[in-house]
């Protein structure tokens, strides 16, 4: 099945008074469970690209589709909420809180779905639902350790667990290995995979490591803002 179609995407950055155009009429099927790498250098539009994928940036030009439903045109309210539920995403630089420890960072974007009183009442549930996630991706000895209190690959996996806490149906991660060594990098490709493999969770990953594009099912080559 078709989860996600990306059709003649258009989109351009202004620098000063110069438009510098980044995505040239891209177009990208995603099939449901499958893992896909977009690779390219820096500066191709792999990034500009998940990020549209994502609804954390507009297209100039073209449409998305998910599910067979137009998305890109969606109210920010539903974009949000879209993008809360169903379309997870992770990043290069982790983005968690300072001030909360890894189990309030995992539990956060329940706090954002669900009002207070809702929350409050699933409070129990809740907690254990981030506590099997951490589990899974091999933290639960770090509940209470706050994100300076964790390596590179420890807020990671955090942000990965995060990014899973809702039950997303496709997870983005834009060069999730970037800023870590390769025996890390390795244990998070590796962990991508079997979140894949047994959950069937579709996996959209950009990176500029053809070594690291080749844990997927299927590879892309970004290249000046168009797939070779």
């Amino acid at each position: 099945m078709m989860q996600m179609q990306i059709r003649n995407v258009h989109k351009s950055y202004r620098k000063g008074k110069t438009e510098v155009p980044v995505l040239h009429g891209v177009d990208l099927d995603v099939q449901e469970g499958e893992f896909l790498s977009i690779i390219g250098q820096s500066g191709s539009g792999k990034s500009t690209l998940l990020h549209i994928m994502g609804l954390l940036t507009p297209p100039d030009q073209g449409e998305i589709y998910y599910n067979g439903r137009r998305i890109d045109n969606l109210s920010a309210r539903k974009r949000d909420s879209l993008r809360n539920s169903e379309i997870a995403m992770i990043f290069q630089f982790y983005h968690l809180l300072p001030e909360l420890n890894l189990l309030e960072n995992v539990i956060t974007p329940i706090m954002i779905q669900q009002n207070f009183w809702k929350y409050m009442l699933h409070k129990s549930e809740n907690r254990k639902r981030a506590e099997d996630i951490l589990e899974r991706v091999h933290l639960s000895h770090r509940l209470k350790h706050r994100p300076n209190e964790l390596s590179g690959g420890e807020m990671q996996r955090t942000a990965i667990a995060r990014a899973l806490i809702n039950r997303p149906k496709i997870l983005l991660a834009d060069e999730p290995t970037g800023n870590l060594d390769r025996q890390t990098e390795t244990g998070i490709i590796e962990l991508l995979r079997e979140l894949n493999d047994r959950e069937k969770l579709t996996i959209v990953l950009v990176t500029h490591n053809p070594v690291i594009a080749q844990g997927a099912d299927r590879v892309v080559k970004l290249t000046d803002g168009i797939f070779e």
